[in-house]
């Protein structure tokens, strides 16, 4: 079960990871605006939008995986497959940030779709099996 919860923790921190990015973008356009970050955020273009897109989509991803990761220890079907769809997930959602930084739209929804099947696939899967 730590295994699996180790991809959660991972998953935790990736919308920050994807938030240095965003950072730097903002820093560049005359600093980060620590009063109005939104606002700073929503006028970024190029590779600041893509990050800020990013990062955000991060945010709503985790709800998915962290619903699935519950449903998935809740019912005790950890284990062997379980495990693989978390290190998917987290491998997907790496892959899925640098995508966006890197403006690879295509083949960044085609990841995003491999981290929702893992996602989805785990909880679907531990409801089956319970």
């Amino acid at each position: 079960m730590s295994a699996l919860l180790t991809t959660l923790l991972i998953a935790m921190f990736l919308p920050y990871l994807a938030k240095l990015p965003l950072m730097k973008a903002m820093h560049e356009r005359g600093g980060y605006d620590n009063r109005h970050p939104r606002q700073q955020q929503a006028a970024l273009e190029g590779f600041g939008a893509r990050a800020n897109a990013a990062h955000y989509n991060s945010f709503e991803a985790l709800m998915v995986y962290a619903s699935a990761v519950f449903i998935t220890v809740s019912l005790g079907a950890v284990d062997a497959v379980a495990i693989a769809l978390g290190w998917t997930f987290v491998v997907a959602r790496i892959g899925y940030m640098v995508c966006y930084w890197l403006d690879k739209a295509t083949i960044r929804s085609l990841i995003w779709l491999v981290s929702m099947i893992a996602s989805f696939g785990m909880a679907i899967r531990a409801i089956l099996i319970s």
